[in-house]
């Protein structure tokens, strides 16, 4: 039997983030896809697959090859929200694996901090939102994800402060980005103290609004030996959905990362132990709990604790957002596609020369989109080829 094809991340990059008048959302794209196929050594004429999420056209995927000026075989315009980006890698690596495809270009941008209306994303509400719980005046999304902290809280005796730690790690991280613009440090303390938003969620439990785009180019493997930078392979991957609504979820303390977090780490042989690196989308601090729960990396309730522990800061046994995530870098509507960009860099060692940024000996990474509601979820393995 022919072994099966293999899949890796060959080039990312991002555009600007932050504030951007100057950008719209399909230059956001372009530039970041140009920058992430010349790292690779590759340029648009390679790519036969294009993938692509956002609420910006009614086709994001033919709108964005038009602008490009491309005419890839194969499209996958796939919304599921924050985690649509890691849904997409497996996608593309289903493809190549398949023979369907050689080269897959995936892309985001958003322009919702200068533009939220032109950006499409004003109106986050869906079809069960809108007649359950638009008419009574809930904020979404972060009246359902206070609803979920609250619940969470409630049943595990988990306080406010202890869920501030997963901000405070993550500044501590962002300290580090250049490109971070919130990089002063904060305490516990600090995010106590700033305003309340959505009970329990303050201001700092909270992620960035900004601007921003990215790009992740997945090559065959028998490209692998004609691009310019080291391979990061697809191991495993797996999506999950448990409900739409936030008036769906089965359980507000669980999301679906059991089911694709589990799907992923067994496509890929591994265990949580042999997990080097974390990136674990953070719209919100308790997303992290629920999700570093529902992974199995600690028990129900334990989150917290192993958070105290500095377990997933700078020099802990098991880093994390290790460019200041959401919370402290940025968060253009849809994270997913940075948790990707950051976890190739730390597995192909670009930071090696920047001191402390740098997870030494990372081998394997975890990358976990959420989106919606806590609604979807997609997991991906990644490791240094």
């Amino acid at each position: 039997m022919a072994s099966k094809r293999r899949a890796a991340i060959v080039g990312v990059a991002e555009s600007e983030v932050g504030r951007t008048p100057h950008l719209s959302v399909m230059s956001h794209q372009a530039s970041a896809a140009k920058a992430a196929l010349a790292e690779a050594g590759l340029s648009f004429s390679d790519v036969d697959a294009l993938f692509t999420a956002g609420r910006w056209s009614w086709s994001p995927s033919a709108t964005l090859a038009e602008y490009l000026g491309i005419r890839p075989g194969y499209l996958d315009g796939s919304n599921i929200g924050g985690s649509s980006f890691e849904a997409h890698v497996g996608h593309a690596a289903a493809a190549i694996e398949a023979g369907v495809i050689d080269v897959a270009l995936i892309t985001y941008g958003s322009t919702q901090r200068t533009d939220p209306v032109g950006n499409g994303t004003a109106d986050i509400t869906d079809v069960m939102a809108a007649q359950f719980e638009a008419p009574f005046g809930v904020p979404l999304p972060i009246a359902a994800y206070g609803l979920a902290a609250a619940r969470y809280l409630h049943r595990y005796g988990v306080t406010s402060e202890q869920m501030a730690e997963v901000a405070v790690s993550a500044r501590r991280w962002a300290a580090l980005n250049p490109k971070a613009p919130n990089r002063e440090p904060i305490t516990v303390q600090d995010v106590m103290a700033s305003p309340m938003i959505c009970e329990p969620l303050r201001k700092l439990d909270c992620c960035l609004f900004t601007d921003g785009g990215g790009a992740v180019v997945v090559a065959a493997q028998d490209r692998w030996p004609h691009v310019a930078t080291h391979p990061v392979e697809i191991l495993g991957h797996g999506d999950a959905v448990t409900h739409c609504s936030i008036a769906g979820m089965p359980d507000l303390t669980v999301t679906a990362a059991a089911r694709s977090g589990l799907a992923a780490m067994r496509m890929a042989g591994v265990s949580h132990d042999a997990i080097d690196l974390l990136e674990i989308y953070d719209s919100f601090t308790i997303t992290v709990l629920l999700t570093l729960e529902s992974l199995g990396f600690c028990k129900p309730g334990e989150a917290a604790d192993l958070l105290a522990g500095g377990c997933t800061a700078p020099g802990g046994a098991l880093p994390m957002n290790t460019d200041g995530g959401g919370l402290s870098y940025t968060h253009p509507g849809m994270y997913g596609i940075f948790l990707l960009i950051e976890a190739t860099r730390q597995l192909r060692g670009d930071y090696a020369e920047e001191p402390g940024r740098q997870v030494p000996g990372a081998e394997l990474a975890l990358v976990h989109g959420t989106g919606g509601m806590l609604s979807t979820t997609s997991t991906v393995v990644l490791g240094r080829f």
